[in-house]
Formats: structure tokens, C-alpha cells, sequence
């Protein structure tokens, strides 16, 4: 009878961390994110019922920022909500216009941020989006400091993971821009592809941060290489600080140019999920 028992609880134990192993391994294969080499640190799947104000921040304002842009950024359920598990940023005409009487913005749009919420030195941060076209329509994906460590812009850095010129369909640029590296002084470093479907299905832009370089990728593939020249200098380097993401569809502004009758709105960009890793250390 012993025996018997004893046999009966073996293989239930076996059962048990079969069963338990057979588990680990689904939960591993339904968690996409993983990525052999990389911890992930900081993630958004857009699961939620609505926007989590614990990891993002709505910006608002239509002072043009910088680049002459005709929106205006609101806190809106309108301009950036959370729909079928897809973060959704929203550009759309006011005609009764908003903002102050005397600047009044005839677009509503949307500008996320995780400053505060989410700030990184070094990793590898991935989004995965189907973004917005059409003349005047500029989406972005990018990163700015936190702290602000060698002053404003662009002494600090800024690294554009994503632009999107909504007038030349396909071509999606990444970039830097530093002290000595900007188009306001045509220097900036940066590189474009071409890619299909870049607004009706879903791509992946991604860099790869250290303390070397900044490699950029669109679906794996890198395209562009800004390294560290090593000269210890934060003109050509800023890049070893925190910084936070923004992601944003501008209408109008100095690069886009502004919409026309070609372009309908509203126009939507889709993020499917924001993801953030840091090296593994074995």
C-alpha cells in the first residue's frame, strides 16, 4: 500500500512540474517582448480601457514649438485615447479655432511624453506604429533630456527615432541633433528609408543606445550609425544623460509645409506598444 502510494505521488510530482514547466514555457511564448540579452524596464501594451497618466503626460499648447506648427496640443479624450488596444494620436481641424483670441489654432492634435514617468540612460527602446500621412501631417517619435544637463536645446541633445514627412510617403528619417549637429545650422546628423505601407500597417522603430553609439532600426534592420567620437565633448555627445519619449502627430511647421486640399482629416497615428530594455548582465 506504501509502495503504491509512494508511486502515486511521483507521478503526480511529475505531473505537477510538467505541468508547471509546459506553463513557464506558453507564458514565455505569449510574452513577445522578450528578447534574449535585454531585461525589459519599462513598457506600455495599450491593454488598458484608457490612457495610464501614470506612465504618460499630455502636453498642451500652440505656440508653434519651435518649427512654426499650426496645432494646438490638447489633453483631449479626442486627440489621444486608447482604442482596440492601440494608443491613438489624433490631428483634426477646429473650426471655431482654439487656444488664446489672439492666436488662435485651427488644428487639434496630440503630444505624449513619459518625462518623469519613464527616463533612461542607455537602452534599447522599440515602438511599434502605423503612422499619419498626407501634406502638412508630420508624426514623430523622439526623445528629449530630462535634466537639461549642458543647457537648452540643442546643447542637450535630441535623438528623433521616427519622423515622418507626411508629403513624401514611405520615407522615414532618424536623427540626431546636437550643439555642433542641427538644421538650424544644416549639420544635423541623420539617414532616411523607404518603406512600404508606412500608414496602413504596422512597423517597428527602434534604437540601440550605449555609451558608444545610437544604432537605428526600422523593423530590425539597422539603417543609421551615429557613434561617439570619444572626445569627451558634449557638443558632439550629450548623450550620456537621461532622457524621456514623445510621441506626436504636428500639423504644418517649417519642414512639412502646411496641409492643402489633398489632405483629409482627421489623420491618425497607431501605436500598438512602447517598449524599453536595458542590457542583461551576465
Amino acid at each position: 500500500m506504501i509502495n503504491k502510494l509512494n508511486s502515486i505521488i511521483a507521478v503526480c510530482f511529475f505531473f505537477f512540474a510538467c505541468s508547471e514547466e509546459e506553463m513557464v514555457s506558453q507564458n514565455k511564448e505569449t510574452n513577445d517582448w522578450e528578447i534574449e540579452g535585454w531585461n525589459i524596464v519599462w513598457q506600455d501594451e495599450f491593454d488598458k480601457d484608457s490612457l495610464d497618466l501614470t506612465k504618460w503626460s499630455r502636453e498642451i499648447g500652440g505656440h508653434g514649438w519651435g518649427n512654426n506648427e499650426l496645432q494646438f496640443y490638447t489633453d483631449s479624450d479626442s486627440n489621444s485615447y486608447v482604442e482596440n488596444g492601440n494608443l491613438i494620436l489624433k490631428a483634426q481641424v477646429v473650426p471655431q479655432g482654439i487656444g488664446s483670441s489672439r492666436g488662435l489654432r485651427y488644428y487639434s492634435s496630440a503630444r505624449l511624453r513619459t518625462y518623469g514617468k519613464g527616463d533612461w540612460k542607455y537602452g534599447r527602446i522599440e515602438v511599434k506604429a502605423k503612422v499619419a500621412s498626407g501634406q502638412g501631417i508630420w508624426p514623430a517619435i523622439w526623445m528629449l533630456p530630462t535634466d537639461w544637463l549642458f543647457g537648452g536645446w540643442p546643447s542637450s541633445g535630441e535623438i528623433d527615432i521616427m519622423e515622418h514627412v507626411g508629403y513624401d510617403l514611405g520615407v522615414v528619417h532618424g536623427s540626431v541633433h546636437t550643439e555642433a549637429y542641427n538644421h538650424k545650422i544644416n549639420t544635423q546628423r541623420s539617414s532616411a528609408r523607404k518603406i512600404a505601407n508606412v500608414d496602413t500597417e504596422f512597423h517597428v522603430y527602434s534604437i540601440i543606445w550605449d555609451k558608444d553609439k545610437i544604432s537605428f532600426f526600422i523593423d530590425d534592420v539597422q539603417y543609421f550609425l551615429f557613434e561617439n567620437d570619444q572626445q569627451g565633448n558634449y557638443k558632439t555627445w550629450p548623450f550620456d544623460q537621461r532622457f524621456h519619449l514623445l510621441i506626436n502627430i504636428a500639423v504644418g511647421g517649417d519642414w512639412p509645409g502646411n496641409p492643402d486640399n489633398s489632405t483629409n482629416f482627421p489623420r491618425k497615428m497607431l501605436v500598438d506598444y512602447v517598449r524599453v530594455y536595458e542590457k542583461s548582465i551576465n
